[in-house]
């Protein structure tokens, strides 16, 4: 069990980061310092292992060594597939960035790689079906499935993939995606309707543009 239970500073309030380097000194509520051992060492005796948990990490650690700043995020994700051994590759892929899964499939394929999609609208479904009031649907009136994150991770799972990625699912449905899918999650886009699927600009812009983000008390 963790000694650090009081639920004061964390990293975000770090301001040397010596755990990377260990250039420094180690603040006194550092997660390192204040963890337990035990539980440090059972971690990193996984990616000791022969499993897919070290595999996944050794692979993703290669591919950022060998690669930093040189690949783009389509081409990390083709290096990391063939590092652990992935050879068909699920995309679950929301019904707005269609255009964009079928690019990315054409590159997957086009690198040797099998491609399975699944569209987050599958089973259609209506969302009335589901108790979501007919006002809180983006047009009132109308027939409007759900996304079905549960059903694309099923029905990858049947396909037996790799590895799934997803491409711009809904925040929250992301999450449900991943909790069911049975092979390891990364994520190509994420979705960001107002910015262009480039969520971190909002953080970039919170001294001006983005300052509401910081006000206390917004009822959203």
């Amino acid at each position: 069990m963790s000694k650090n239970t009081s639920g004061g500073l964390t990293c975000v309030d770090c301001s040397v980061l010596n755990c990377y380097r260990r250039s420094s000194q180690f603040p006194g509520f550092c997660l390192t310092e204040t963890t337990d051992a035990s539980l440090i060492e059972s971690c990193t005796e996984i990616y000791r292992g022969d499993n897919i948990d070290a595999r996944m990490a050794r692979s993703a650690a290669e591919v950022e060594g060998t690669y930093y700043g040189k690949l783009t995020r389509v081409e990390e994700i083709i290096a990391f597939a063939r590092r652990i051994g992935a050879a068909k590759i699920g995309v679950a892929t929301c019904i707005g960035l269609m255009e964009e899964s079928k690019v990315f499939v054409k590159v997957l394929r086009a690198n040797d790689l099998e491609a399975y999609t699944v569209i987050c609208k599958v089973g259609s479904v209506d969302k009335t079906e589901i108790g979501i009031r007919e006002e809180l649907k983006v047009q009132k009136g109308s027939y409007e499935a759900i996304c079905n994150p549960i059903l694309q991770a099923k029905l990858l799972n049947r396909q037996k993939t790799d590895l799934n990625v997803v491409v711009g699912l809904c925040v929250g449905h992301d999450s449900l995606f991943i909790r069911h899918s049975k092979a390891p999650v990364t994520t190509l886009i994420t979705k960001d309707r107002v910015l262009g699927h480039n969520p971190a600009a909002a953080l970039y812009t919170t001294g001006f543009y983005y300052k509401k983000l910081l006000e206390k008390g917004r009822n959203l």
